[in-house]
């Protein structure tokens, strides 16, 4: 049903677009006028039709009186004899009718020409539709169509055009006499008018006082993208963006401003056109512009979701009097796995046979084969990406709807991701735009073949096709699949493609809005939205799977769902005035949002048939043997909230900006539902003193400071109850009695974690936009942070409770810095740089209530068989420390211990170094013996970006690094060692430290902590925008190739060295992580 509604908006909408130019020749009006004004009988014509009138009224004389009597008349009709006694003249253009005075133009005659046409395009050549063109001083004027061309007569030689457009700097042009006028208008470039979202409304750049960045398409990345922070990777300083994963289903993960947080995540708020939603709500390609808002003082006024940051997504929309398009944009792209590990092969394998190694487990002997394991379950990955927006408006009806289709394979085979987006906004303007109704609606549907229980890609495949011996078959002759009796040891080629699963998720959000101006000044504001998503997912082991004919499971299938619907709901109402120099604004509103999530799952195993797969999960007999399992839960909650902002600037020198937030959740205890979230910060625009216009070098010089408390809310709804949930039985009284046990106190006293932040910054534009920026200091204290204690039972019903007790600490400094080298008429280059670090701290874990037992805590697992945490995290100290054993070298004939090669005193055993400066062996070391070993998180995160334009070609270049941290390479630390009874590193068979073959077991030791630094090509993009002689049907085409994650410059040995650096234990990168990728694109942009 909803798809239908949006299917006949659609329609409407388009129909009425595409009527554009027939409108003025059908539209039939009934007037029925007695001695009014002109200007009388022009107001009821709007009112009763599409059509609005352009004039000056100093030229013209509106206030004459004329009666008239027309029934169904057209509007040329109309226009002849209302004017028929007057001197008034008038050109009608689609709904535009420009009044002009005859006995002006009479007296121009002697000195005028014949007819002028020209063009309007942009820098970058396309046709710009919909520019006013006016001749200075008169009332004569046009409106470019949409190729851009407009056409005027009658011009007196002498006069001066103006070309005026939203967001392009307004145009001059003396007339000479010229009869063609080829007109490029440029982009704002100091951007102090330009538009930046601030939440619940929008500023001038010009007017921020906060520390926000904008991030606008032409300077988006380009190429294939995965999701929407990928386009302003290394575009804002401060905000971190990686890849780790190279899973098609993996999305970016983010980090603003350091770690905020000890149990929440680094995840920001992320705003879709005002609505929250997730970083792949909308498609790439239908993102108009991003922005950020970084400190305190800009995100208060979303209170406990504005810690880790505000990301505003803008989508593309149309606009009134849009002449429509059509906008297609589509790549094919090829990835492959970035870089490979150095594992031994076959015949280096046989080598080391031949040399007298002898191996236990995987590698035991030789089974007569030469297989590439990894190889066999890999590919060349192809995927494809369209794109298709339609945009169009007339003069109260405006309509944007895309389409997008993703296809994206992964590097391994059966990964994949194919999804399908589309999204309708419409918007009509009614009582002279007093009254705005918009009405959306994004939907989404997503799937995905998945190799484990309900996640897409099982990366133990990965792991066991890099440790498998690779002179095994990959079957049998029987064409079984080649199995051993290895501990963690099965065919990956089998594993893999005896698994099949489905994962599929629809999303949908509608959205309606009406927007009311009562006042010239005064803005209120509705909004309501339904959105919701569910998944249906599927899994199955074959018979022939390693888990039954190994195992013996018998098979294995489950199936589960998700279903998730909220509502969100907005009032606002905005003021806005200017008084002499005085300007001000006054906002505001209130937010309600409910959530509610619900899912079940089941599984069974012991299956007669693969025949039905997971649809049939009732014929296995695994729940009859106790072997079968199921769930389901449920659970809701709400957010309310007040929220007001007021500005004030004088001058347009002095710039103050406070607001506040009310809000509470039903997440909080009893005792702290509601908290108070405050924003302030001020400006001084430096160049608007006196003693700065003798410096006219300087374009904008802006000092601003604020200040700003937001919160992050508790993951559980019911965080703050007790809780008691059913555990194993018991037997009494002749029967079997399931227990009921506490699970969770009841903390009346749980609320949000509080973020204190001050932040002092400068903006810069020198040279008129030459060289601009921002430089950014801050402090930032998160108060109240959520950890869990140990408490004695009783008086505690559980033995452990959530309680908001820690601080922590982060402060740093921020720059960015965008400069125009080279500026000619055929050759551009732009480039910016940004600059940013961070350094964190641990305050304190402890109060008078809650304590730990120690003054540090450890975090992240080595896994089997080293089994021992990789982090400590002490109070006083930084987020992410390794914490291990210090080597320094290996046991060798002549060292500090004596050693001589025997069994009792082999060579190949670590040397450790402990605390006190001793060393010892490592088989004589203990956990007390360990000590920090470097730190997971960069200390300087740096980007450089380029863009180059020469005539109708285009590169853009973008390059950023990490450096000042260290990464414990699992890989190494596991593959490594020739003891181990698996495949190994070819590199395990080198002389550790230059001294001896190792020959100790498996240790977390400081010799594989490596030093992480890097720089990255990371983007390159090369396109050419065609020349077009007939842009009839084709108005601008664009062809591109692309390039993503192309070079890095490291001395790390793995894969890739952009790991995981949010949460308590960055820096790992894990042995089985899906490998990252490189990428190469061919891409293609049209506009009908």
């Amino acid at each position: 049903m909803t798809m239908r509604i949006t299917l006949f908006i659609f329609f409407i909408a388009v129909t009425q677009i595409f009527a554009e130019n027939i409108y003025s020749q059908n539209t039939r009006l009934s007037l029925k006028l007695e001695n009014v004004d002109i200007k009388d009988a022009l107001l009821q014509i709007e009112e009763k039709s599409e059509f609005y009138f352009m004039y000056d009224a100093n030229k013209i004389n509106v206030n004459q009186k004329v009666s008239l009597l027309v029934e169904n008349g057209l509007i040329t009709e109309v226009l002849d004899r209302l004017f028929k006694s007057t001197s008034i003249n008038y050109e009608i253009n689609n709904r535009l009718i420009a009044l002009s005075d005859a006995a002006a133009i009479q007296s121009m005659q002697s000195g005028q020409t014949g007819k002028v046409t020209g063009k309007v395009v942009s820098q970058s050549g396309e046709p710009l539709p919909g520019v006013t063109v006016l001749v200075k001083g008169t009332t004569t004027g046009s409106i470019t169509d949409i190729d851009g061309q407009f056409s005027l007569s009658n011009i007196q030689s002498g006069s001066t055009f103006v070309f005026s457009f939203v967001g392009m700097k307004p145009q001059e042009v003396a007339y000479k006499g010229q009869t063609n006028l080829q007109i490029v208008l440029e982009e704002e470039s100091i951007g102090l008018d330009e538009v930046v979202a601030i939440g619940y409304g929008s500023v001038k750049k010009g007017s921020v006082t906060s520390s926000i960045a904008s991030v606008k398409s032409d300077n988006f990345v380009k190429g294939a993208v995965k999701d929407a922070a990928q386009l302003i990777q290394g575009k804002v300083a401060g905000l971190t963006i990686s890849l780790p994963s190279g899973d098609p289903t993996k999305g970016a993960v983010i980090m603003l401003r350091g770690n905020a947080s000890l149990l929440g995540t680094s995840d920001p708020l992320v705003l879709v056109d005002g609505v929250p939603g997730s970083l792949e709500s909308v498609a790439p390609e239908d993102i108009e512009s991003v922005d950020v808002l970084k400190d305190g003082s800009a995100s208060a006024i979303y209170g406990t979701r504005g810690t880790n940051g505000v990301i505003i997504i803008t989508t593309k929309s149309s606009g009134n009097e849009m002449a429509p398009t059509i906008e297609y944009s589509g790549y094919l792209s090829s990835s492959s796995i970035s870089r490979k590990l150095d594992f031994m092969n076959a015949d280096q394998l046989r080598e080391k046979w031949n040399q007298g190694y002898k191996f236990n487990g995987a590698n035991l002997e030789d089974f007569g084969s030469s297989t590439d394991w990894l190889g066999e379950i890999t590919r060349n990955a192809l995927s494809h990406v369209h794109n298709i927006i339609f945009r169009g408006g007339s003069k109260n009806t405006n309509l944007t709807a895309s389409l997008n289709y993703k296809n994206n394979q992964g590097v391994f085979i059966l990964s994949d991701n194919i999804k399908y987006t589309g999204r309708i906004d419409l918007s009509h303007s009614m009582f002279n735009g007093k009254l705005v109704a918009d009405i959306g609606t994004i939907f989404s549907e997503q799937t995905y073949w998945t190799g484990g229980d309900g996640y897409s890609f099982n990366n133990y495949v990965y792991r066991q096709a890099i440790i498998r011996n690779p002179t095994e078959p990959v079957r049998n002759a029987d064409g079984s699949w080649y199995e051993r009796d290895v501990y963690f040891y099965d065919n990956p080629v089998g594993y893999l493609k005896e698994s099949d699963g489905e994962n599929r998720y629809r999303n949908m959000r509608f959205t309606a809005s009406l927007t009311y101006k009562p006042l010239k000044d005064l803005d209120i504001r509705a909004m309501v939205t339904r959105k919701g998503n569910s998944n249906i997912r599927g899994f199955y082991q074959t018979l022939n799977h390693v888990s039954n004919t190994k195992y013996s499971t018998g098979g294995f299938a489950s199936r589960g769902t998700d279903d998730y619907v909220g509502n969100y709901s907005e009032l606002s109402a905005n003021y806005k005035k200017t008084i002499g120099q005085h300007s001000f604004s006054a906002l505001a509103g209130y937010n309600y949002e409910d959530n509610m999530n619900e899912g079940f799952w089941a599984n069974n195993r012991y299956f007669p048939t693969d025949s039905y797969t997971y649809n049939n999960l009732g014929i296995g007999s695994g729940l009859t043997l106790g072997k079968a399992g199921m769930g389901s839960y449920k659970n809701s909650d709400k957010l309310i909230a007040a929220f007001s902002r007021v500005t004030y600037s004088f001058a347009d020198k002095y710039l103050l900006m406070a607001s506040i937030r009310h809000e509470g959740s039903s997440k909080f205890g009893k005792d702290n539902k509601w908290g108070n979230f405050p924003g302030v910060s001020a400006g001084w625009r430096i160049t608007q003193e006196p003693f700065m216009k003798s410096l006219s070098w300087v374009s904008n010089l802006k000092l601003r400071a604020g200040y700003g408390v937001t919160g992050t809310n508790v993951s559980d709804p019911y965080q703050s109850l007790s809780s008691l949930t059913y555990s194993d039985f018991f037997y009494y009284n002749g029967e079997w009695v399931r227990k009921l046990v506490p699970t969770r106190n009841a903390n009346p006293d749980l609320r949000w974690e509080k973020k204190e932040e001050i932040n002092v910054g400068l903006d810069f534009d020198f040279f008129n936009g030459r060289v601009s920026g921002a430089f950014d200091f801050y402090n930032r204290r998160t108060k109240d942070a959520l950890w869990d204690y140990n408490v004695p039972t009783p008086p505690y019903l559980y033995g452990s409770i959530t309680a908001n007790v820690g601080e922590i600490k982060n402060q740093g400094f921020e720059a960015l810095i965008n400069v125009v080298p080279v500026k000619t008429s055929d050759f551009t280059w732009n480039a910016g740089l940004t600059f940013s670090t961070n350094k964190n701290k641990l305050v304190s874990l402890s109060n008078d209530k809650f304590q730990t037992t120690n003054d540090f805590f450890d975090a992240g697992y080595t896994g089997e068989p080293i089994q021992i945490e990789t982090h400590r995290i002490q109070i006083g100290g930084p987020i992410g420390n390794f914490y291990g054993l210090k080597s320094i070298g290996i046991t060798h004939k002549g060292d500090e211990f004596g050693t001589d090669g025997t069994a009792d005193n082999p060579e190949g055993i670590w040397i450790i170094e402990r605390p006190d400066g001793t060393h010892i062996k490592a088989t004589d070391s203990s956990t007390d013996d360990r000590q920090v070993l470097g730190n997971g998180i960069p200390k300087y995160y740096v980007s450089w970006n380029n863009n180059f334009k020469y005539k109708n070609f285009d590169l853009s270049i973008n390059m950023r690094g990490a450096f000042g941290y260290q990464i414990l390479n699992f890989s190494r630390m596991f593959y490594e060692n020739p003891t181990i009874g698996y495949n190994t590193l070819n590199s395990a068979f080198d002389k550790v430290y230059g001294q001896a073959v190792l020959t100790d077991v498996q240790r977390f030791v400081s010799y594989y902590v490596e030093n992480g630094d890097y720089w990255k090509i990371d983007n390159a993009t090369l396109g050419y925008t065609v020349k077009l002689n007939n842009k009839n049907t084709i108005k601008n085409l664009r062809v591109y190739a692309s390039g993503t994650n192309l070079l890095t410059i490291t001395k790390y040995k793995g894969i890739d060295p952009e790991v995981q650096q949010t949460g308590l234990y960055p820096g790992n990168d894990d042995r089985d992580k899906y490998p990252t990728t490189r990428t190469y694109t061919l891409g293609v942009n049209v506009t009908f």
